[in-house]
């Protein structure tokens, strides 16, 4: 190991491939920005450029294009609600209601750390544990995903204000059943699709997501013609102020980039989990264990609920390389390119990688780190010019969340259907949200749903029918009384609350 990390060092540090992770990293970081052009486009479109390079040099260019998408996708989830990357929807979540508060340079200062912060510890448990862990991924099967993906969903309470979990329920369902729309993978019988040739392949994500984040936002913000309040309006004028967070801020959130970062890359790990699933997972679990008066502030701007998903994305695209790099197995549809761009090198990714090709293994995962500090360097200096976008006049504005919504979603698919159905979704998505549905659960329950179901499926297939496989397992099973707990905990916190009312009413 200590000859393969001194191979791999001296292969990073070489004047080509330190240019391949600064130019990955600034490509990736402004095609993360654009909503539409998410990772696997940027490495798709960087295979043929590396058909020249060394084997090295080519892969750490693609996972600097990588990172850097997901590192960049964060800021037009934060200034404008338009997630760049499906990585980034859960950062909208409180970095959106932050700028609107006049703390957009704040909050993008935020996401730049804990992105950092997540890289770089995921990149040093990737530089220590990926043989093992390519072992503990292995041992995964089909009812240990199934329970996962149950355990995500309870993270549905984390996205429901007091009073409104049936609202948020609802909403998990409605994104279930939008996730079943399509022809079905295994019997090849279309579903819902109301003999339309256009839903054959179901709905997007990237459709939804932009439907029910940037343009119903840009919708309501014609509806509601709310002005920014004076603090916002002084911080727009000054350039968004210092991006220095204060020693509180920084003891706020220390603790949570430690958590996300090992839940992050533990998800990453996994084949067919990815960002997505750990950002969402772990603002759920943030939710979950913050202290009474801390919840409320999720949802509105909170600290801990933008640094948990932004440090588990970048950690969970560290971890994704484990079973990449040791299995040959790609976690997500990213890894999927860039394992077709390894298999046109000529090298076979699997268990003898570290051995056969140390200069390719080591340097990659060393890259990480390096890429990891060049970003931070890239992305702070340029915080408070990107933060102005927020000072353009509302006519400029909404017409720029509208083009870049109805465009990026049409230049992945180039079908006129896409933006009708599009438009239809924002319009449903803005009557919800007057009614007070919140759309995290609709996106979350519709990015496990597909996922779910083949497990489901695959399970019952393996058990002759019997929902045994959910007890039978010891990783199941412990999934399962997890998922279990966090479901209990609102409602032994309810019953709680129900058993002191009385005494309190009492003494006042």
């Amino acid at each position: 190991m200590i000859e393969g990390l001194w191979i791999g060092l001296t292969t990073a540090l070489q004047p080509l491939n330190l240019l391949m992770v600064a130019i990955g990293c600034f490509a990736g970081t402004f095609i993360g920005m654009l909503p539409g052009l998410g990772p696997i486009s940027a490495i798709a479109l960087m295979i043929p450029v590396t058909y020249g390079l060394d084997p090295a040099a080519g892969l750490i260019l693609m996972a600097g294009v990588y990172y850097g998408a997901i590192f960049g996708g964060s800021t037009s989830s934060i200034l404008i609600n338009a997630p760049g990357v499906a990585g980034t929807v859960a950062t909208a979540f409180d970095g959106y209601p932050m700028a609107r508060k006049g703390f957009a340079g704040k909050a993008l200062a935020v996401a730049a750390y804990a992105s950092f912060s997540g890289g770089t510890i995921a990149a040093v448990f990737l530089l220590l544990a990926a043989p093992a862990l390519a072992s503990v991924a292995l041992s995964f099967q089909s009812p240990d995903y199934f329970a996962l993906m149950v355990l995500g969903l309870t993270a549905v309470s984390a996205f429901a204000g007091r009073g409104q979990f049936l609202k948020a329920l609802l909403m998990t369902v409605l994104g279930l059943m939008l996730a079943t729309v399509g022809q079905d993978v295994s019997s090849d019988v279309s579903r819902f699709t109301f003999g339309s040739i256009d839903l054959l392949d179901g709905i997007s994500f990237l459709l939804l997501a932009m439907a029910t984040f940037a343009l119903s936002e840009a919708l309501m913000l014609v509806l509601k013609r709310e002005r920014p309040s004076a603090e916002a309006e002084r911080a727009l004028r000054g350039g968004m102020g210092s991006l220095r967070l204060d020693r509180r801020e920084v003891r706020e959130i220390a603790p949570v980039i430690g958590r996300s970062s090992l839940l992050g890359f533990l998800i990453g790990v996994l084949p067919g989990a990815g960002a997505t699933i750990a950002s969402f997972l772990a603002y759920g679990m943030e939710r979950h264990i913050a202290p009474a008066g801390r919840k409320e502030e999720f949802g509105r701007g909170s600290l801990r609920g933008l640094a948990a998903p932004e440090t588990a994305n970048n950690a969970a695209c560290s971890g994704s390389f484990v079973p990449l790099l040791t299995l040959g197995i790609p976690g997500s549809g990213t890894t999927a390119v860039m394992l077709g761009a390894l298999i046109s090198f000529g090298i076979q990714p699997g268990p003898r990688l570290f051995v056969e090709r140390p200069d390719v293994f080591w340097s990659v995962i060393l890259s990480m780190y390096i890429g990891n500090v060049i970003l931070l360097v890239l992305n702070l200096p340029l915080i408070p010019y990107i933060a102005r976008l927020l000072a353009l006049p509302r006519r400029i504005l909404i017409p720029l969340i509208l083009f870049f919504s109805l465009t990026g979603v049409y230049l992945i698919s180039f079908n006129t259907f896409d933006i009708q159905l599009m438009v239809l979704f924002a319009v449903v998505a803005v009557v919800l949200r007057l009614a007070g549905f919140p759309m995290a659960p609709m996106i979350l329950a519709f990015v496990l749903g597909r996922l779910m179901e083949e497990n489901l499926r695959r399970s019952l297939l393996l058990w002759d029918g019997s929902l045994a496989f959910l007890w039978e397992r010891p990783i199941t099973l412990g999934i399962t009384l997890l998922t279990l707990l966090v479901l209990a905990t609102p409602l032994i916190q309810f019953l709680r609350e129900r058993r002191n009312r009385p005494v309190t009413a009492g003494k006042g």
